[in-house]
Parts: structure tokens; C-alpha cells; sequence
């Protein structure tokens, strides 16, 4: 196991100062020392101001027990309507098909809307798929050339759109287009018209798409996804059209960028520390718990989704005024020394890993079963088939692209190997 940080070094940025208000570089250009930046505020306050959005009242959460006090406190709002007027605005103007998913409600709209997504995304109709996702894993890796050098990074996002989309019944003509509109959706606005602009597109795309989708399925009801959300909604029969859509989107979102991410850093952890990769490769039963060690040690979601105070309120002894926004680092709260022993070392054997990767409470991720099982697929697959795989590049060398969302990953993972295997 190799230390990347201990939990407890302030000496990555010696400008600090306790009561500075973090740039908003520290969420999207914040460079390759997260960590440290996380450890820094974690040590000094774990609570603290940030610029971001720019020119409003916002916080982050950085160690793990404040974190879940958050997760559970019903003065922090995931409401739209709790935002700032302007926040409002921007997010209805460049995303309007996002403002009615279950991530911007409460209860009970909440459980409401839960109820709906949870009869997509269990646990045992994930496992069912498994053969599915195995047969579409190798499928990609089959067109991987014989040998050399490619970018990793690819099939990371292929494969998670590849099965959802399967799942969706989208026939593989439209992936394309679809996959592109959902990753611009993916991102937060930004204080940016052109940008915005860009972001609405999208969403008019996205959403013509899905109506003409859900029109044609309507017709024809199966067994995939749509129709599992379609045969749901009209027996409750409490939920809008718009929602109906709203939550499909979020579902593509929730299938395709977090698991692209954890695949990817995943990879990038395991490659960079050789023991590491030695133990999964030789006992691939170990794969369950890699997966946890994978979302704790690089997490792809490194911030929360939004949430705002309803009220002027305390967190760990900080002000917090009506109408903030508050960020819960995830990342830092994954490695906080309080909770995790040696949090900066990579350890597939990890038991009891309590990360907070995937949220807690009312709002843990709806697609964290599908996340799970399609990483326990393509980590063991990976290693067996690429015969004497490894990273092209120094593991310094690896990008990490921050998108003004809530994920972080790599813009690239350069690997190399000598032989593909085929496949069992």
C-alpha cells in the first residue's frame, strides 16, 4: 500500500489563512492537489466560506462527521425553490428538463418521486443483468487492438452508456448524440450565456428525444427501463410528464458519469500501486471490496448535489446565514483520519468502509446498484484480459478535469499492454 497523503499535512499551500474564503478554483481548476486542499480546510475548519457560486453564500463540509449531520438535517433544503431567486433562474434558463428530477425535491415530493426510481434501480434486477453487462464489457474490449497503447478512458464512459442505454432500449444510432447532450446536462450552469445557451440545447434535445421515446414505448410496453418508469407512473398515477422525463435523465446521468469515473480513477488508483494491483489480479473475489476502496481513495462524486439553507443555522460551530448554498466535500470526508485509518493509502482489503461516496440518508444515489455491479465487472475483466496492462504514462502525469459539476475524473488514462486475452 502506498501513501499518497496521511490525513493530516497543511503544507501543500502555505498562503492559507483560516479565515480566507476559498476561490472558486478550489471546485473547478483546483489542480492535482485535492487532497491536500481537503486536508488543509478539514484541519483548520471543517466548515468554511467559498466563493461559489461566484458572489453568493455558500459553504463547504469537509470532515466526515459534520458531513452527515448534513446529509440528515432538514434545515438544509434540496428544494429548488429554497435557492436564491437568481439561482432559480439560471437553472430553469439552461437546464429546464432538470428542475422537476427527485435530486432537486424534498418530502414529501421526495419519497414521491423516490418511489418511482427505486422500482428502476434495485439491487436485484442489477444483479439479474449481470450476464448483460459481462456480454457488453467484453464486447468493448474485443475491439481493443491486439496490443499497444490506448486511452482507458473511452471504454470507462462507453460501458456505463453502453449498459444504460441497453437497459433503456435506445437503439445504438441515437447513443451517440444522447451520451453527448446528457454529459453537457451533467454539469452545473455557469456564469456563462454562451455557455447556458449550449446547456439549453441539450436540454431541448434531450428532452424531444425522450417524449418521442416514451410515446413510442407507450405503444409497445417491454421489459427495459422505460417501460419498468412507464408501467410504474400510470399505476400510481401522481406523476407528471415532465417528471416522468426529469427522473429518466437523471437516470442516464446517474448510470453513465459516476460510474465512468469510478472505473477511471478506479484504474488509475490501482495502476499506480502495483501491490494493489497484484492482490485483485491473483484473488478477483476481492473485487467487491476494491470497488468501496476505489469510490473512498478517488471519489467521482467529490462534492455533494445542491442543497441550501432554509434558515440562519450553525455547522460545527460556523454561521451559516438563510439562503446559502452548502457543499459537502465528499472526497475530504472520505478521507477523513477521524474515520478511516490511513486514509491515504489505497487498501482493497478495507472492511467496514464507510465512504460517503454515494450521499447518505433520503438522497443516497438511486444508481449506486448499477454503479456497484458494473465496476465488480470491468475491474476483474480488465485484468484478466490486458496481459501485462499498465499505465503509458507517470501516474503524475494523469489530468484530473473538474466539468463546474459534482464529479471528478481524468481527462485521460493512457495504458499500455502487450497481449489481449479472449475473452471466457
Amino acid at each position: 500500500m502506498t501513501a499518497v497523503d496521511n490525513g493530516s499535512s497543511v503544507s501543500a499551500h502555505q498562503d492559507w489563512t483560516p479565515d480566507q474564503t476559498l476561490p472558486p478554483e478550489f471546485f473547478n481548476n483546483p489542480g492535482d492537489d485535492v487532497h491536500g486542499w481537503d486536508n488543509e480546510v478539514r484541519s483548520h475548519c471543517p466548515v468554511h466560506k467559498i466563493n461559489h457560486p461566484p458572489g453568493a453564500e455558500a459553504y463547504v463540509v469537509a470532515d466526515y462527521e459534520t458531513a452527515l449531520n448534513a446529509f440528515g438535517d432538514p434545515r438544509l433544503s434540496k428544494q429548488l425553490s429554497a435557492a436564491p431567486d437568481w439561482f432559480q433562474e439560471q437553472l430553469k434558463d439552461a437546464s429546464p428538463i432538470l428542475v422537476h428530477h427527485m435530486l432537486n425535491a424534498d418530502p414529501p415530493d421526495h419519497t414521491r418521486l423516490r418511489k418511482l426510481v427505486s422500482k428502476a434501480f434495485t439491487a436485484r434486477r442489477m444483479e439479474m443483468m449481470r450476464p448483460k453487462i459481462q456480454r457488453i464489457t467484453d464486447d468493448l474490449i474485443d475491439r481493443f487492438p491486439q496490443s499497444g497503447e490506448l486511452d482507458l478512458m473511452t471504454f470507462a464512459f462507453d460501458l456505463p452508456m453502453n449498459v444504460i442505454s441497453e437497459f433503456l432500449a435506445i437503439p445504438p444510432d441515437d447513443r451517440g448524440q444522447v451520451k453527448h447532450d446528457v454529459v453537457l446536462l451533467s454539469n452545473a450552469p455557469y456564469p456563462d450565456d454562451e455557455r447556458n445557451r449550449m446547456l439549453k440545447s441539450a436540454s431541448d434535445k434531450v428532452e424531444e428525444y425522450l417524449v418521442g421515446l416514451l410515446a413510442d414505448r407507450r405503444k409497445n410496453l417491454g421489459d427495459d427501463l422505460a417501460s419498468v418508469l412507464i408501467r410504474a407512473a400510470d399505476e400510481d398515477d401522481v406523476y407528471s410528464e415532465a417528471e416522468l422525463i426529469s427522473n429518466l435523465v437523471l437516470l442516464i446521468i446517474a448510470g453513465h458519469k459516476t460510474t465512468a469515473h469510478l472505473i477511471g480513477n478506479g484504474m488509475s488508483s490501482l495502476l499506480a500501486h502495483p501491490d494493489q494491483f497484484e492482490l485483485l489480479k491473483n484473488d478477483p473475489s476481492l473485487v467487491e471490496s476494491a470497488v468501496e476502496e476505489f469510490l473512498r481513495f478517488e471519489s467521482p462524486v467529490f462534492r455533494g448535489t445542491l442543497r441550501i439553507s432554509t434558515e440562519d443555522m450553525e455547522l460545527a460551530g460556523v454561521k451559516i446565514p438563510k439562503q446559502s448554498f452548502v457543499h459537502v466535500l465528499l472526497g475530504a470526508a472520505n478521507h477523513d483520519p477521524a474515520v478511516f485509518e490511513n486514509p491515504g493509502e489505497l487498501d482493497i482489503t478495507r472492511q467496514a468502509n464507510r465512504h460517503l461516496s454515494f450521499g447518505h440518508g433520503p438522497h443516497f444515489c438511486a444508481g449506486a446498484p448499477l454503479s456497484r455491479v458494473e465496476g465488480s465487472i470491468a475491474f476483474p475483466t480488465l485484468l484478466r484480459r490486458l496481459q501485462g496492462l499498465r499505465l503509458a504514462v507517470d501516474p503524475a502525469e494523469l489530468e484530473w478535469a473538474f466539468d463546474n459539476s459534482t464529479s471528478r475524473g481524468l481527462r485521460s488514462l493512457p495504458i499500455r499492454y502487450d497481449a489481449l486475452l479472449p475473452r471466457e
